[in-house]
């Protein structure tokens, strides 16, 4: 059955982080042709999010991270949706998710995101606002985004 699963690294089966690495990896460095260091040492302290299909197939995932761990804020990184389930907002579903989480985890709303420029459109449309920092990633456009609790 589809379902939606959250854990903490140490919780993840090896097939569980597998999937997720193997998906990141599709999508990241062999869709987007990007040479970068996936595994950069932060899945470890992160909340894991994922999606996977009624075949058990990972399509959606993020990670999570507490105040002071990856900024001085709640981040959200690593946002993919597998190419085929896109255009089902399954990508606003999962964003929609990762913030309710990080809300319950970390007991904040105030979330940072590196975005990929050409997605700032749609992290707007869930509230994220643009700090007007653009810079290279891995030779791809990214601007911070911050989305503040009123």
């Amino acid at each position: 059955m589809m379902k939606w699963t959250l854990k903490k690294f140490q919780d993840l089966s090896v097939q569980e982080f597998h999937d997720i690495v193997q998906l990141r990896l599709d999508i990241f460095v062999v869709e987007q042709d990007c040479v970068y260091l996936d595994l950069d040492g932060k899945d470890q302290i992160a909340y894991h999010l994922f999606y996977t299909t009624d075949q058990g197939q990972t399509v959606a995932y993020t990670r999570l991270f507490a105040p002071g761990d990856y900024y001085d804020e709640a981040a959200i990184g690593r946002v993919v949706v597998q190419k085929d389930f896109r255009n089902q907002r399954l990508g606003f579903e999962l964003m929609t998710r990762s913030v309710q989480q990080v809300a319950s985890l970390f007991h904040t709303k105030n979330i940072r995101i590196g975005a990929q420029t050409y997605l700032k459109k749609f992290y707007e449309s869930l509230g994220f606002r643009s700090t007007g920092h653009e810079y290279l990633e891995d030779g791809i456009p990214h601007t911070h985004m911050l989305l503040i609790s009123q």
